[in-house]
């Protein structure tokens, strides 16, 4: 398992060719805003670390009977969200795991380090589009207010137009898993993280349901080895990674930005690779039915 906690876990991610758009809703969790750069949040992560360090050598990996207890909660309260599905998820989410399992090359966009695996979104924002559904690749941008620090963060929007004119946000994020792990988890905490899907694929309300589950879980596991909730674990600022509503990038461009190659990006490759082999895992466990084709929606 990796662990993030020893570098800035800001996912600096931006969409190329975006543009600017306010969603004109307001300030996400909090309406005070400061200038937060990458080396703020990389000092911060540094000072959390440090004075969190005091007795670090008894920390351990394992569960206390209590811990266990209430992290095995947490997993059936997961194993329940998974569960609980509506059609259209359920659709989408066989197409995506299709259109993820059917790419054999590597898109690239940009500079490798640069990209944080935007030539895989931006890929398959085009295949999503190429099926029929209103797919975008977006991106949220909040500042810092107070110990919560900020960032940015890319994922794909799908829009759901129902027959009665009402319409439903759908988030899809790859490499879900990765936003929650953390330093030194107990056993019983990496079988909650397990739970998740390796996609997300699902509406904003159940996407928060996760995280207050996912950051109840994080304390329970950090609170068994004396440590505090890092204010990047906070359900603030993981709220602020698809909910941020200040600023919103949507990619225009995406169809005609596309190279394809097998050349460079490495880290985009071993990404795709990983949740290729998640998703075929999940697959032959539990059966799930992907389609070949998908079909215009």
């Amino acid at each position: 398992m990796r662990s993030h906690e020893s570098r800035a876990p800001v996912a600096v991610e931006r969409g190329g060719g975006g543009n600017w758009l306010n969603r004109g809703d307001g300030v996400g969790s909090g309406g005070c805003y400061s200038h937060e750069s990458e080396p703020d949040l990389a000092a911060m992560v540094s000072d959390f670390l440090e004075t969190s360090s005091t007795g670090a050598e008894s920390r351990c990996s394992s569960d206390s009977d209590s811990g266990y207890s209430d992290l095995a909660l947490l997993a059936d309260r997961i194993s329940l969200y998974r569960n609980s599905v509506d059609q259209y998820e359920s659709d989408l989410t066989m197409v995506v795991h299709s259109l993820i399992l059917s790419m054999t090359k590597s898109c690239h966009i940009g500079k490798p380090e640069t990209c944080n695996a935007s030539c895989i979104r931006s890929y398959l924002v085009k295949l999503l589009q190429s099926c029929g559904y209103s797919a975008d690749l977006c991106a949220t941008k909040w500042q810092g207010c107070g110990k919560i620090p900020g960032g940015e963060h890319e994922y794909i929007e799908v829009i759901s137009h129902g027959n009665d004119g009402c319409s439903e946000r759908y988030i899809i994020d790859l490499d879900f898993r990765s936003h929650f792990e953390i330093a030194r988890a107990v056993k019983s905490y990496n079988v909650v993280l397990s739970c998740l899907p390796p996609v997300y694929v699902g509406t904003v309300t159940k996407l928060k349901l996760y995280l207050q589950a996912m950051v109840e879980a994080a304390k329970c596991s950090l609170k068994q080895n004396s440590m505090p909730l890092p204010p990047w674990r906070s359900l603030a600022y993981l709220e602020a990674k698809w909910d941020s509503s200040s600023q919103r990038v949507v990619n225009v461009q995406v169809q005609s930005s596309i190279r394809t190659s097998n050349s460079s990006h490495p880290h985009c490759t071993e990404l795709l690779w990983r949740i290729k082999s998640c998703i075929g895992s999940e697959i032959k466990a539990k059966g799930f039915l992907v389609p070949k084709n998908c079909r215009k929606r």
